[in-house]
């Protein structure tokens, strides 16, 4: 796949890869015992959370980072200091608008999905990151 910056198909094509990545992120967040609350939360210009989920009385903002081929940086390595940040400022903006944090508080968790040329996917998944 072909990442260019004129987008158009490549644009589509990365949207379903990260779809996809999505989808099974939230069916290993699930199979942990997980409850997913919502997909793809926008808080005007500040971001999206892909993941928000509960885990017992703990909050649960989960970034997916979805990469195939070779070619591609580690997903887990994409979640910089200043994405943290961001997620951290978007947990708070979701625990506002949804009555405040559950009594475990919110936990930051990343999930990075590598599609192989070959073979299942490999599902890694990171709790507590920041």
């Amino acid at each position: 796949m072909t990442v260019g910056a004129g987008g158009g198909a490549d644009m589509n094509a990365r949207g379903a890869l990260g779809r996809y990545g999505e989808d099974l992120a939230a069916r290993r967040l699930a199979a942990a015992g997980m409850t997913v609350l919502e997909r793809n939360w926008r808080c005007g210009r500040s971001g999206e959370i892909d993941i928000v989920a509960r885990d017992g009385d703990v909050l649960v903002v989960c970034e997916v980072k979805t990469r195939s081929g070779r070619g591609f940086q580690d997903p887990m390595a994409a979640v910089t200091r200043t994405k943290a940040e961001r997620l951290r400022r978007l947990a708070e903006h979701w625990t506002q608008a949804h009555g405040g944090a559950p009594p475990g508080g919110v936990r930051i968790d990343v999930i990075g999905v590598v599609l192989p040329a070959r073979g299942a996917p490999v599902v890694e998944h990171a709790r507590g990151v920041a």
